[in-house]
Formats: C-alpha cells, structure tokens, sequence
C-alpha cells in the first residue's frame, strides 16, 4: 500500500464527509426545528476544502480524488469569473484544515454581516467569490487561507448578498501555504474568532464540535510537526580537497 494510494484514499473519505456535511447544513429545516446547538454533534466533515457546489461533488467521488478535487476546483473558477486576488499558485496540496462558524440555535449568518466582519478581520474578497487572507504586500502569492460558505455553490455573491442567509461558514487553510503551516495557522485561528464573536456564532473544529484549547494545542502540534517534515533539506556543501 502506497503513501499515494493512502493520500488519495484519504482524501477521497474527507470529501464524501464533506459532502454529508453541505447536505447537513443545506437541507431544508422541518417546521420547529432549530438550527444547531453550541457544542452539539453532528456529521463529521474532515479536513477538506470546500469547493464548492456539484463541481465539487463529482471530483471527490472518482477514482483520482486529488486529482479531479483540484479540477473541480479550477472549473468553478472558470465559471465563476471575478478577481485572481486569492487563486493558488500551484494545484498541489497535501493537507486542509478547516473551521466553522455556526449560527447559534434558531438563528442563521446574514451576507452583510459576514462582509462587514470579512473587513474588519483584513480579509479580501477575491477568486472563486470567496474571502482570503493574502500575504501582505504579495497578493500574488496566492491565499494562507479561505472563507467560503458552507451553502452550495459555496461562494458569497455580492449581487445578492443583502438577501444572503447561512447557517455557517468555514475556514479552510490548504498546505502547502505560501507561509509555513503553523504561521498560516496562528493567522487564521485568531481572524476566525474575532469573526465569530463579530457574527455572534459558534467555532467549530473540523469535526463541528466546540473547539477548545486541547484540540488548538493539538492542532499547532500536528502543523509544527508538518513544517518539520517539509523543510528545505540543508544545501550539501562540496567536500574539500
């Protein structure tokens, strides 16, 4: 069994978790029924970008889930045309993180909302229709990491966006980042909590369960050791005569 074979597996598990859980939070609600409860349980989605809409469906079920994830990510930013601010420099990527923030019960995430938070924690709005963290002063490095909503097709639509409801949204940093893992890391938590406590919601881990400081020191540890194993090898020095 190879290393690939194992990463495509993998891959291919997360995105079908994804998917349940876009129908989880997409499917329409029964009368009575509240949104989610703070700290509840739910489907369990892994740590898979979500891009976004049925592009996204397709490429995660077949054979090549790497492969095909990452082109259903390029044909939705085909079809859905705006800025390059925020498009990845490179289709390679071994590793997602990803965080929500949920509606607190009986309440959902307004669009305004979400872009006047999106602002003021130095987000920019950018490719795919979605909002990215840029490294600042080389934009063209592409995003540390993105916020997209967890409704199909995934993307916030200004056109529409007055009208925009949602029950969550979710963080996705995709590694290799154009800083190392844990910096991407420290950068994205803390913008992730300020927007939480902005829209008056719930953080969730992967997993959509009430993040707390066990699973963050957890996850800082499992992103140092990532940097680790992708550290440039040292430059081999010619032996001397």
């Amino acid at each position: 069994m190879t290393d690939v074979w194992m990463l495509r597996t993998g891959i291919l598990i997360a995105g079908l978790l994804l998917i349940a859980a876009i129908y989880f939070f997409g499917r329409p609600r029964k009368a009575g029924q509240g949104r989610r409860v703070e700290g509840g349980r739910g489907d369990e989605g892994r740590r898979v970008e979500p891009t976004l809409g049925e592009q996204l469906e397709r490429g995660l079920a077949g054979d090549a889930a790497q492969g095909e994830a990452v082109q259903a990510e390029m044909e939705l930013a085909d079809a859905a045309p705006g800025s390059d601010l925020g498009r990845r420099t490179s289709e390679e990527f071994d590793k997602i993180v990803t965080l929500y923030i949920a509606a607190r019960a009986g309440q959902v995430l307004r669009g305004p909302d979400i872009v006047v938070a999106a602002e003021k924690t130095g987000l920019t709005y950018g490719h795919m229709n979605v909002f990215h963290r840029l490294v600042d002063g080389r934009p063209e490095r592409g995003p540390i990491f993105s916020v997209a909503n967890i409704m199909k097709p995934g993307s916030f639509d200004m056109a529409t966006i007055q009208a925009l409801e949602t029950p969550a949204i979710a963080f996705f940093l995709t590694l290799p980042a154009p800083v190392p893992a844990l910096d991407a890391w420290e950068m994205m938590l803390p913008t992730a909590e300020r927007m939480t406590e902005l829209l008056d919601g719930v953080l969730l881990d992967e997993q959509r369960n009430a993040i707390g400081r066990q699973r963050i020191q957890y996850l800082r540890d499992e992103l140092r050791a990532y940097d680790r194993q992708h550290e440039a090898p040292p430059l081999t020095r010619p032996p001397r005569w």
